[in-house]
C-alpha cells in the first residue's frame, strides 16, 4: 500500500472558488492514483468568516464534485480534530517545542521564529527602518513541478500572534507533521510561503514534504487569477445552473494538467491512472467558459437519455413547461431530439417549451430574418402544407425529407426556403434540432394545425 498523505486546507468563507476546487481535485487525484489518503482539514480561525453555512458550502460543493475525503470532518481519522479552531493544545505543545530548542523568542507579547546566524542592521527602503537580518543560507526548494528554487529567509517572523493566535505559516507547517502529509499540492501563490514553511520543518527535525505548486487560473481577459468576483468562478453557480459534475471536474484537470494522449473529454477513471506531477504544466492556466460549455455539452450528450430526462425534468416542471401529467415517453423522446444540441440544461426551458405549449412566443429577430431571407415565404410554407396533407405515409424523418426534396422540386424551389419559414412557423424561432426529427415529434395533426394558424395569422 501506498504511503502518500495529501491534504486539502481551505477556509470556508461561503463561497467554493473554482481555484480551490481545483487544488481539491488535484490532491484527490493524486491520493487516488497512488492509492493514498486524501483528508480535508479545515482552517477556521476566522470566526466572523468561518460559519457553519459556510462549511456546508464548501463540503456540499466536494460532495457533488465527486470528491469524497478519507479522513476529515463528518469521516473521521487519526490525527484529528480536523478543525484548526480545535487544535490550540497542539500549537502550544509544538511552540513550546521551539521555545526549548532555541528556535522561538517572545517578542512585545508575541512569538518570532528564530533563524540561525550571524545578525546584522540593515536599512530597509521600503520600511524606512533598520531592521534586524540574518546571513543565512538560502533556502532551496525542489518543486515537483517547478523544479529548483532558492530564496533567502534572512528575517525572524512572527509564528503566533500577541493574542494568542497562532500564524498561518506556523499551523500549516504542524498540522502537515502532525498529520503526516507526505505531499503538499496547492497554488503557485503559495510559493514564497514555502520557503518560510521548510525552515519550519527543518527547525521541528521533520521531513520535508514533496512540494508541488500547480498554476493558478487567471480571469477569462486581463490580467491577474480568477477572483470570486469573476463571471463563472464559484461551483455553486454551476450547481444552479445544471451544468454536469463530472464535465466541470473533467474541464478542471485540463486547467494545468495534460494527459499528453491529445485526449481532453476523459472518464474520471482514465485520468486517475495517468495523472501525475510531470504532466501538470509550469505555466498559469487561462479560464475559458466557452470550453467549460463544451465539455459540458459533451457530457450532456453522452447521458443515457432516462438520466438525461431524470436531470431535465425538474428544471421543466419550475419553468412551468410540463407537470405531472406530462407523458413520459414524450418528454424522453423530446429530450432525446434535441439533446445533442443543448450546451447546458439550463437553457433547455426556452428550447424545448414550444413541444408542449401551443402559446410559444414568436422570436422578431427570427421572424425579420426568414422574411428578409425567404422568397415568397408565405407561399412557400402553403405549397409544403398542402404535400403535407395530401401526404398518407408515416412521419419518419426519411420519408419526411423525401417528401420536402419532392415538393421543392416540383416548384423549382430550393428545401431551404421551405425549412426556414416551416420552422418559425410551428416553433417561433428559426433554430431548433433536427428540422425532420422536429416534424416527426411533433406530430401531423399538431404541425398541420400551427402551420394553418401561422398562415391565417399572416393573411397567407
Amino acid at each position: 500500500m501506498s504511503t502518500v498523505r495529501v491534504r486539502f486546507a481551505p477556509s470556508p468563507t461561503g463561497f467554493f472558488h473554482i481555484g480551490s476546487a481545483r487544488t481539491a481535485l488535484f490532491n484527490w487525484l493524486y491520493a487516488r492514483h497512488t492509492g493514498g489518503t486524501f483528508i480535508l482539514r479545515i482552517e477556521d480561525t476566522d470566526k466572523e468568516r468561518n460559519t457553519e453555512e459556510a462549511l456546508r458550502v464548501l463540503e456540499d460543493g466536494m460532495h457533488w464534485l465527486g470528491l469524497d475525503w478519507d479522513e476529515g470532518p463528518g469521516v473521521g481519522g487519526p490525527c484529528g480534530p480536523y478543525f484548526q479552531s480545535q487544535r490550540m493544545d497542539v500549537y502550544r505543545t509544538y511552540l513550546q517545542k521551539l521555545v526549548d530548542a532555541g528556535r522561538a523568542y517572545e517578542k512585545d507579547g508575541a512569538f518570532y521564529f528564530k533563524n540561525l546566524g550571524e545578525r546584522y542592521q540593515w536599512f530597509d527602503p521600503f520600511r524606512k527602518a533598520e531592521v534586524e537580518k540574518v546571513r543565512v543560507e538560502p533556502t532551496v526548494l525542489n518543486d515537483a513541478v517547478l523544479g529548483r528554487m532558492e530564496k533567502l529567509t534572512d528575517e525572524d517572523f512572527v509564528i503566533f500572534r500577541a493574542n494568542g493566535e497562532p500564524i498561518f505559516h506556523f499551523v500549516n507547517v504542524v498540522d502537515d507533521i502532525a498529520m503526516g502529509i507526505t505531499h503538499v499540492i496547492r497554488g503557485a501563490d503559495h510559493k514564497d510561503n514555502t520557503f518560510k514553511h521548510i525552515e519550519l520543518f527543518k527547525a521541528f527535525g521533520a521531513p520535508l514534504p514533496v512540494f508541488a505548486h500547480i498554476p493558478l487560473i487567471l480571469k477569462t481577459s486581463g490580467s491577474g487569477k480568477m477572483s470570486k468576483r469573476d463571471q463563472g468562478a464559484l461551483i455553486e453557480e454551476y450547481q444552479q445552473r445544471g451544468y454536469l459534475p463530472a464535465a466541470i471536474r473533467n474541464f478542471l484537470c485540463m486547467l494545468g494538467w495534460n494527459p499528453k494522449n491529445n485526449q481532453e473529454v476523459m472518464p474520471i477513471e482514465d485520468i486517475i491512472a495517468l495523472f501525475d506531477f510531470p504532466g501538470i504544466n509550469k505555466d498559469n492556466a487561462r479560464f475559458d467558459e466557452k470550453k467549460l460549455a463544451f465539455f459540458n455539452t459533451e457530457y450532456l450528450r453522452r447521458l443515457p437519455i432516462g438520466s438525461y430526462a431524470f436531470m431535465a425534468a425538474p428544471l421543466l416542471q419550475k419553468a412551468g413547461i410540463i407537470n405531472e401529467k406530462t407523458d413520459e415517453t414524450y418528454l424522453q423522446t423530446v429530450l432525446a431530439l434535441c439533446q445533442e444540441k443543448m450546451r447546458a440544461l439550463e437553457d433547455l426551458p426556452g428550447y424545448v417549451g414550444y413541444f408542449f405549449k401551443d402559446d410559444y412566443a414568436e422570436d422578431p429577430k427570427a421572424r425579420e430574418k426568414v422574411f428578409k431571407g425567404t422568397p415568397e415565404p408565405l407561399v412557400r410554407l402553403r405549397e409544403w402544407r398542402t404535400s403535407l396533407d395530401a401526404f398518407s405515409g408515416e412521419w419518419t424523418d426519411a420519408a419526411l425529407e423525401a417528401l420536402l426534396q419532392q415538393t421543392a422540386a416540383t416548384n423549382g424551389r430550393q428545401t431551404a426556403e421551405y425549412i426556414h419559414i416551416t420552422r418559425l412557423a410551428i416553433s417561433g424561432s428559426n433554430v431548433g434540432p433536427s428540422f425532420y426529427g422536429l416534424l416527426r415529434v411533433l406530430g401531423r395533426e399538431r404541425v398541420l394545425a400551427r402551420m394553418e394558424r401561422f398562415l391565417a395569422a399572416n393573411n397567407g
